[in-house]
């Protein structure tokens, strides 16, 4: 069997293959490969239209306020300094964290199933997600399938997101991953391309149907 890093989306795929390697464990990104993120679900029953909505996340830098909690930070800080530049904007920020259920949806069905199905035949499987420390807790209420992972690094937990190759070094050396025996799968491709660099084979996520062929393809039982 042949070691063939993959990558998968919408609009690229190819692989490399090197040397074989019999691949025993995978991680998945969790943010749209497992559970559908979009904070614009939520805004769009705040804000009266789209344009007011990329008004909003333009003008505040919304993305990059959100990383900031992703890495780390507390949501109360968050809010309160985004909130002194932005006033007017405030019940927004507040709103975000309070109503943070209303940016997730049902999980995607096809990868829930290809998890259950690697672990049902002695796959190891793993989470590496850009996540903050206080929703996380509520994305394990919602989501059980969370529990099953044979371990997790939470970025917020950790104070370092991906593509920063500290935080996939963190989930190497703390569960023994070797990552040329191991998957990454992610919807972003700078996470996918960091993973590669660190030797990891890759899935690209695009289209869900996708994934089991890719698995298929480096031997794995799906």
């Amino acid at each position: 069997m042949s070691e063939c890093r993959e990558v998968i989306g919408e609009d690229d795929a190819g692989s490399r293959c090197t040397s074989p390697a019999r691949v025993d464990a995978v991680v998945f990104d969790l943010g749209n490969v497992l559970i559908p993120f979009n904070p614009r679900w939520l805004f769009r029953k705040l804000l009266q239209d789209e344009a007011s909505i990329d008004r909003f996340f333009e003008e505040t830098g919304f993305d990059a306020w959100n990383t900031a909690m992703d890495a780390g930070r507390r949501f109360a800080d968050g809010i309160a300094a985004h909130s002194r530049r932005f006033p007017h904007y405030r019940a927004l920020f507040e709103a975000f964290f309070a109503r943070w259920h209303e940016t997730v949806g049902e999980p995607i069905a096809e990868s829930v199933e290809v998890l259950r199905v690697l672990q049902k035949g002695g796959i190891r499987t793993y989470a590496l997600t850009n996540f903050s420390a206080e929703t996380y807790p509520l994305a394990q209420a919602r989501f059980p399938f969370l529990a099953d992972f044979d371990g997790a690094v939470v970025s917020g937990h950790e104070g370092v997101i991906k593509p920063d190759p500290a935080i996939y070094q963190r989930l190497v050396e703390r569960y023994s991953i070797v990552p040329a025996r191991a998957v990454f799968i992610d919807d972003k491709l700078e996470n996918v391309e960091a993973a590669r660099r660190l030797g990891f084979n890759t899935i690209h996520f695009g289209d869900p149907a996708l994934v089991r062929p890719a698995l298929r393809a480096l031997g794995l039982p799906v």
